[in-house]
């Protein structure tokens, strides 16, 4: 954090008013809004340089050509740590939130910005490409059959495994590097942004701007096609995507030609491609570190998958098709969570949801203050555990934390910097880890949690809030958060 604070004072000359933690997704990167008066930046923590080497790079390069990204202003000199434009809070996932709640049905406006956004691929992969982008990609310059297998094997061990499908694997393996010489058959000199779909697009003053290509390389420029159109969840109608990819060939031309039958064969191929690598990451994300999200979208990408497979998109690869078959019309016995039986999921030929248990597991997480006593249990249940957050340092002895709480920077500040606030919640997360699970497994559905300290304002705020994101992400659960006396 107090990098983040140097990288401040050198482009705004002092430290910001306030520091925010943005709620990230799928990377273990930190995101935080930094405020200084009516100016606003985003500070990145990342885990490796490298990668934030590549984004700088290609940020700065991507400018040059007119595409609109997030500027970077300051970097520390370790490379861990950087310093970008604040795009604001809307992604095209957001915008595009009312068509998903009716089905895929999206209007003129929803759909006025999807041909936008998917008119602009081309100058990214065109115009964004040269010798010295891809020497500066990371972690890999380009798209090769290693890389590829290494999609495949996320597949086979993150869910085929995880979701107790057979299959042999010698065959599969031989499917697999056929897949992977298909896919490479067109060599190609365009950039591939990897992971191009409507997350990483951000919508500033009505235009959109493209976050996240760090992990890009020199590929085919199918992938980013299939990435943005089938992304599972986005719910885009057969007629809605083929006015999209009549859009994208319609700004293609401007760079290369390619017949349409063409077009869509290749561009199948790397929607199958792209399906089994998305369900992969959902396995692992959703599956095994439980995180709601991913397991949300899972049903979607399997309904995606029946598709490809209905219309003989794999024919060629027997054990694959195989195997393919199996996964989609029986009941998968072990869709769950790594140890918890209770996230098991039903999946059916016909069906394009997921059936969860009828009455999964609730975890209430209260603050309180001791002196108004401890929260109710309304489930009858008894109250759960409760943790007494008084043994830690008190926010609430100095002046200029009394009219904060522990959801404001400066309390997080002083409660982590002395440390034993996060001793404290290291023993909490280790006994609510062992119950969730416990309570998950065995079908229960409903578990209470609740911090108190004096006046339940700060620690037990902090430590409320703290458990309440770690079980949430770490399984999956609805979580229902209440900080008793602040909303009193």
């Amino acid at each position: 954090m107090e990098r983040l604070r140097s990288l401040c004072r050198s482009v705004w000359g002092t430290e910001p008013d306030s520091i925010e933690q943005i709620k990230g997704a799928g990377s273990n990167r930190r995101y935080y809004r930094l405020v200084k008066g009516c100016d606003t930046l985003i500070g990145v923590i990342g885990t490796s340089a490298e990668e934030n080497k590549a984004f700088c790079y290609l940020a700065e390069r991507f400018a040059d050509c007119g595409i609109l990204v997030p500027a970077v202003y300051a970097v520390s000199d370790d490379g861990i740590c950087y310093l970008q434009d604040d795009l604001g809070k809307e992604s095209l996932f957001d915008f595009l939130s009312n068509g998903r709640s009716h089905g895929g049905e999206y209007d003129e406006d929803e759909k006025k910005m999807l041909h936008h956004v998917i008119s602009q691929l081309p100058k990214i992969q065109f115009e964004g490409a040269s010798d010295d982008v891809f020497s500066r990609c990371y972690p890999i310059s380009e798209m090769d059959e290693t890389s590829i297998m290494f999609d495949f094997n996320y597949f086979k061990y993150c869910f085929l495994k995880l979701v107790g499908t057979e299959f042999h694997e010698y065959k599969l393996e031989e499917d697999f590097r056929l897949f992977a010489k298909d896919l490479l058959a067109d060599k190609t000199d365009t950039f591939m942004y990897r992971d191009f779909q409507a997350h990483n697009v951000m919508l500033k003053d009505g235009q959109p701007y493209f976050i996240d290509f760090q992990g890009g390389r020199r590929g085919p420029i199918y992938y980013d096609v299939a990435s943005f159109l089938w992304q599972a969840s986005a719910l885009y109608s057969a007629s809605l995507r083929e006015e999209l990819i009549d859009t994208y060939q319609a700004s293609l031309s401007r760079y290369c030609r390619i017949e349409k039958t063409v077009f869509m064969q290749r561009l199948h191929l790397f929607v199958l491609f792209r399906t089994l690598q998305v369900l992969g990451a959902y396995g692992f994300r959703g599956l095994w570190e439980k995180k709601r999200h991913f397991v949300d979208s899972i049903p979607f990408a399997l309904a995606n998958l029946r598709n490809l497979v209905d219309m003989g998109y794999c024919d060629k690869y027997a054990e694959l098709k195989s195997v393919l078959t199996v996964l989609l019309d029986s009941e998968c016995p072990n869709l769950k969570m790594k140890q918890e039986s209770a996230a098991k999921a039903l999946v059916s030929a016909d069906s394009t949801y997921c059936k969860v248990a009828d009455k999964p597991l609730v975890v209430r997480v209260f603050s309180f203050a001791y002196k108004n006593g401890i929260p109710e249990d309304i489930s009858g249940n008894g109250g759960g555990y409760v943790f007494d957050c008084r043994s830690t340092h008190n926010p609430g002895r100095y002046q200029q934390y009394k009219h904060l709480t522990g959801l404001d920077q400066p309390v997080i500040d002083f409660l982590e910097e002395d440390g034993g606030i996060l001793t404290f919640l290291e023993s909490v997360y280790r006994l609510a880890d062992f119950h969730v699970a416990r309570f998950m497994e065995r079908g229960f559905t409903d578990l209470m949690f609740s911090c108190g300290c004096t006046g339940g304002q700060h620690r037990s705020v902090y430590s409320a809030q703290h458990l309440a994101d770690h079980i949430r992400e770490k399984f999956g659960v609805e979580v229902i958060l209440c900080h008793r006396e602040l909303e009193k």
